[in-house]
């Protein structure tokens, strides 16, 4: 089965595992009953169970809806809320001064000086203060009717390229108020991509922080000839004289100063319609300049609409830790869904948000430790990287510690798969890892990318929390599939949410099609009020992605190939741009082969490559620095860290443990890379090779590593 797949090995006596195996037994049958009776888990099973979607006909590649939502999809919040400004108003009326948008307040900020001579910023942290709905309405308020004084007109665009913070979302109620469409900016995107997207949208105002203003508006402002205001956030920053005449640098609290004393008494103010543009999020894709999707305020509120539905008792006591780009539809979208329910945002960043992060100082807390939050959303690059570092300490704990872990590890699991919980080793032997995010996690959202079964297992044990592991798009304004609390399989992304219908549609090229057999295969149609308006300025792309039918339904082709178990859920197998076909005929999918070999330990990331020149699979591997310097010395290879890297021979012994899990997995021979680069420097969103959400820049990468794709094909390099 996959949960034997999945257990941990220990090197247990074997008479002593029979004496403990009993024990579980005795142990199991003695609880069952109560546990059976008081936990409320009988219902849990059964609704594990249950049909989740269902087709809404019996024809091939029929449209697959919720079954609770099979004869209409859900589309607005609130009766009556249909934008976004009337959402945050039900929401400022209902929860007026309870706690929304949380800060934590910076006490001291230091250098440390590592032992490599390079210096550290780390900071101490004090408690999170808090703004009330109300707080955020009236500063909402008059940063709109601030930005009307400094000439903004409705329906035009105004630009954020902004750190995630809670003056982000109160310059987007501002904008969704006065019906301003905010242009949104990864802060992590290179000078270029920022340039087209400010150019492409024409704005003249744009809100960033100091340190952005410094370190990226800097040098390409003269490049954005419209540009008239720059706002930042966070106070008066230091003047530079090179900066270009006719452009004004104001403070957040200095349009809010304006807006206050603004008569806007005679001005009727331009509210939003559904159909308006709330949001150009531009997504920096995998692939080529990044694209504006322009999201409208109904497209959102369909969106949060069906996600809200995936979480239960969402409410007042939920808390959020707010740390991921804002910038990013799973972030905004998550937020968003918080701030409609009463729920309570923190702020933190990757850098500050556990006691381990690069930016605190040793001894101080980290902002999940501070906030204990209920709710958090990550892309699986950071939970792959928490799974990593927590069998680290497994593996360096003393052989009674381990064993005890991993006995509790594998009874937890195979409790998990039929449906049970375990409350004595929650809170005996998994408290310490759960505490890593604050203890009080309830449910774990995942998005962005495909999440391992084993990263996937692991949460749900170590963490004591459901991950509801989701599927969206930018274009369906982050809504299309989350799983249910209660389904604990893995490797699927649940059924459609109440606001969407998906459809598989024959994909010849690549052998799939919605009359195979057990489960319909084909790419992925999302249709629904959430599917976004198109892409800005870009008309021959819109078409290619968005479809309407004979209903008026819009439908996006997401690219991404599906299949739908029995239950109704959805199941991603593949993605079109990843196939490459061989030059013997044979199809290989990098994305299956990537999945397969990125859980090993030895492994950071890694980046498939095929073509159709060649017969061979090579590949990109970034490793990780402890577990190869430790296969270098027992191989006895001596050297710095980029000697290793570089080293013939310890890309061979890598490719050995490569080429015995790609086996383990099942990969045909062909899917297995023959050849590989070893990458000493690790891949962010900083070197341009993946995304804010971590995902594979393959164009770039290609690029990157032109010269090794030469030596590993056999090329003449100079």
């Amino acid at each position: 089965s996959q949960a034997a797949k999945m257990k941990l090995k220990h090197n247990i006596n074997p008479v002593l595992l029979q004496l403990i195996n009993f024990i579980i037994l005795v142990y199991s049958l003695v609880t069952y009953i109560p546990w059976y009776l008081l936990s409320g888990s009988k219902q849990a099973i059964e609704k594990a169970k249950q049909v989740k979607a269902r087709p809404v006909n019996n024809k091939p590649g029929g449209a697959y809806r919720s079954v609770n939502s099979l004869h209409c999809l859900a589309s607005v919040l609130y009766p009556g809320c249909d934008t976004l400004d009337k959402v945050f108003k039900y929401a400022k009326t209902k929860y007026k001064d309870k706690k929304l948008l949380g800060t934590r307040e910076i006490l001291k900020e230091e250098d440390e000086i590592q032992p490599s001579g390079k210096v550290f910023k780390k900071v101490i942290l004090g408690k999170y203060t808090w703004l009330s709905y109300e707080d955020v309405y009236i500063k909402a308020v008059n940063f709109g009717n601030g930005l009307a004084v400094l000439g903004q007109q409705p329906k035009t665009n105004i630009a954020i390229f902004c750190e995630t913070r809670a003056e982000w979302m109160i310059a987007a109620q501002a904008c969704f108020m006065c019906n301003y469409q905010l242009v949104t900016l990864y802060a992590t995107l290179g000078g270029p991509a920022i340039v087209h997207g400010l150019n492409e949208t024409e704005v003249t105002t744009i809100i960033t922080s100091k340190e952005l203003m410094q370190t990226k508006l800097k040098e390409i402002v003269s490049q954005v000839p419209l540009l008239r205001h720059i706002i930042t956030v966070d106070g008066k920053p230091t003047t530079w004289s090179e900066f270009p005449k006719g452009v004004i640098v104001h403070t957040m609290a200095s349009v809010q100063a304006m807006g206050a004393k603004a008569d806007t008494g005679n001005k009727q103010p331009c509210r939003p319609v559904p159909s308006d543009i709330a949001v150009i999020m531009y997504t920096s894709g995998s692939t080529g300049i990044p694209k504006g999707v322009m999201i409208s305020h109904c497209n959102i509120i369909a969106g949060i609409t069906g996600m809200a539905e995936r979480i239960p008792n969402l409410g007042e006591k939920d808390i959020y830790i707010g740390y991921l780009p804002l910038a990013h539809v799973l972030e905004l979208s998550a937020e968003l869904v918080c701030l409609s329910h009463g729920c309570r945002i923190g702020y933190s960043s990757p850098q500050t948000l556990a006691d381990q992060s690069s930016k605190i100082k040793k001894g101080s807390k980290g902002d999940v430790t501070t906030l204990k939050p209920t709710l958090m959303a990550a892309v699986p690059e950071i939970m792959d990287r928490i799974y990593k570092n927590v069998m680290n300490k497994v593996n360096e704990m003393t052989s009674f510690q381990r064993n005890l872990f991993i006995l509790a590890y594998n009874y937890k699991m195979e409790q998990i798969s039929k449906g049970y919980t375990t409350p004595l080793c929650d809170s005996l032997i998994f408290r310490k890892v759960r505490m890593l995010l604050g203890g009080k996690i309830r449910i774990l959202l995942c998005g962005g990318a495909p999440l391992s079964a084993a990263t996937q297992r692991f949460m749900n044990i170590c963490f004591c929390c459901p991950v509801g592991q989701g599927y969206g798009l930018t274009e369906s304004a982050g809504a299309g599939t989350i799983t249910e609390v209660w389904d604990y399989t893995t490797g699927r992304v649940g059924a459609p949410l109440v606001c969407c219908e998906i459809k598989l549609l024959n994909w010849e090229e690549g052998g799939y099609y919605n009359t195979d057999k057990p489960y319909p295969r084909g790419e992925i149609l999302i249709g629904g009020q959430n599917v976004t308006v198109g892409y800005y300025k870009n008309e021959a792309r819109t078409k290619k992605d968005f479809t309407v039918d004979e209903n008026g339904q819009r439908w996006l082709h997401t690219g991404d190939i599906g299949e739908f178990h029995h239950d109704g859920c959805l199941k991603i197998i593949d993605r079109k741009k990843d196939l490459v076909k061989l030059q013997a005929g044979e199809y290989v999918s990098l994305g299956k082969v990537e999945a397969a070999l990125k859980n090993l330990p030895l492994v950071d990331n890694i980046c498939a490559y095929a073509s159709s020149f060649h017969s061979y699979v090579i590949g990109f591997v970034v490793p990780n620095q402890k577990e190869l310097a430790e296969l270098a010395r027992k191989k006895g290879f001596k050297g710095t860290w980029e000697e290793i890297c570089n080293s013939p021979e310890m890309e061979k012994e890598v490719l050995k443990v490569l080429a015995e899990a790609a086996m383990a997995a099942n990969l045909e021979k062909f899917e297995i890379p023959v050849k590989i680069r070893l990458s000493p420097d690790p891949w962010t969103p900083e070197t341009g090779l993946v995304t804010d959400a971590f995902k594979l820049k393959r164009k770039e990468l290609t690029a990157f590593y032109q010269m090794d794709i030469d030596r590993m094909y056999g090329k003449n390099v100079k």
